[in-house]
């Protein structure tokens, strides 16, 4: 495509992207903490404020509280159509759109939609509305994210069929969590807020256990947090103030050392829940053909022993510590490096090299910490 042409192109995108309604989606870790309360709750600080916004879809699941909140918001009416011989509802798309109003609520956003509607799921629907220049602001459970579909089926048991592509995630302008301990959405569970009566000794003896219930609230909190960290890496200048803070630990073949090095950052990462890595820079003189059997032994269980911790390893073959250093630290965005106290005949050797030099020149110029561990 000529230069022109993609000018025109981009120019064309900027517009449609502008055109596009705004998407903030809350995510719980399962169904009855509160999703569609919170949902309704801002509905009616939207109407106080001037806002134009209707409920599109909402299902209140028989729960008398969030029943109630429906009450003053005006509601779209939804469409009725016969299926195998019954008549139902389903959300009406077409109508949402005819109607433009700033803000829209629809609920259950994994939904799968009456066979012979236009789309065969709810979130496409959304899209569709988003798309017409209509801000929506919708719902779904952890456990309906496609890439989590097995690491759902591990903890439950259970097989969700309603899924939701990452995709849709990742077009969302805001992503919230509304969260509760296990120990609150059980007693909502047992109080009747959640299901009926006769589901409530099921519930609590299959999905609803509390091993369950803590690992999907952690899925959960790391969905919202890795959402939010894309964001900051996509919206956040590099060198802005608020940097998500990452972490490096550069090790090499000397065991205690390494090993030193490799826990200090992990309290660090933990401290500042960030990101990190380890980094080992194998010279020619330490190739697998080179390097001692003990210290091949050292290194391995280092790695280990930094996965266990929480880090990404980063192996990289070059005779150029330092130069290594600075491309790991302009390709992973990071903050922080950290090093072991150096020999002072190494440290000699390689603070004379000009890469040395360039390497704290780069760190100093772009804010990066470098922190010698004792």
């Amino acid at each position: 495509m000529p230069d022109k042409e993609q000018s025109v192109q981009h120019f064309l995108d900027l517009i449609k992207k502008s055109r596009r309604g705004k998407f903030k989606i809350y995510i719980g870790m399962s169904a009855g903490v509160g999703k569609t309360f919170r949902m309704l709750q801002e509905a009616h600080a939207l109407l106080r404020n001037g806002i134009d916004v209707k409920i599109g879809y909402v299902e209140t699941h028989g729960r008398a509280e969030t029943a109630a909140l429906l009450d003053g918001l005006p509601v779209i009416p939804r469409r009725k159509l016969f299926y195998k011989g019954k008549e139902l509802e389903e959300m009406d798309v077409q109508a949402i759109i005819n109607l433009r109003p700033e803000v829209v609520i629809i609920d259950e956003l994994a939904h799968s939609n009456i066979e012979g509607s236009k789309n065969e799921k709810r979130w496409q629907d959304v899209l569709d509305v988003i798309e017409a220049g209509i801000n929506v602001i919708s719902a779904l459970n952890i456990q309906h994210i496609e890439s989590l579909n097995e690491e759902i089926l591990k903890i439950t048991g259970v097989e969700v069929k309603e899924r939701v592509p990452d995709s849709v995630l990742q077009q969302a302008d805001e992503v919230v969590n509304i969260d509760l301990t296990a120990d609150e959405l059980i007693a909502r569970l047992k109080e009747g807020k959640i299901y009926q009566a006769e589901k409530i000794e099921i519930a609590l003896r299959n999905f609803f256990k509390t091993s369950h219930i803590l690992q999907l609230r952690e899925l959960a909190l790391k969905e919202v947090a890795s959402q939010v960290e894309r964001k900051v890496e996509t919206e956040v200048p590099r060198n802005a103030a608020l940097r998500p803070e990452r972490f490096m630990a550069c090790i090499s073949s000397n065991e205690k050392t390494a090993r030193n090095v490799i826990r200090k950052t992990a309290r660090l990462a933990n401290y500042y829940h960030s990101k990190w890595y380890v980094l080992y820079v194998q010279t020619p003189a330490e190739r697998n053909d080179k390097i001692p059997l003990d210290k091949q032994r050292h290194l391995i269980n280092n790695f280990k022993l930094a996965t266990e911790l929480g880090a990404e390893i980063i192996k990289v073959e070059s005779r150029h510590i330092a130069r290594s250093i600075a491309e790991q630290v302009s390709e992973r965005a990071i903050t922080t490096i950290c090093i072991g106290k150096p020999r002072i005949n190494l440290f000699k050797i390689i603070a004379s090299t000009n890469v040395f030099s360039e390497l704290l020149k780069k760190l100093s110029s772009d804010n990066i910490d470098l922190i010698i561990l004792s």
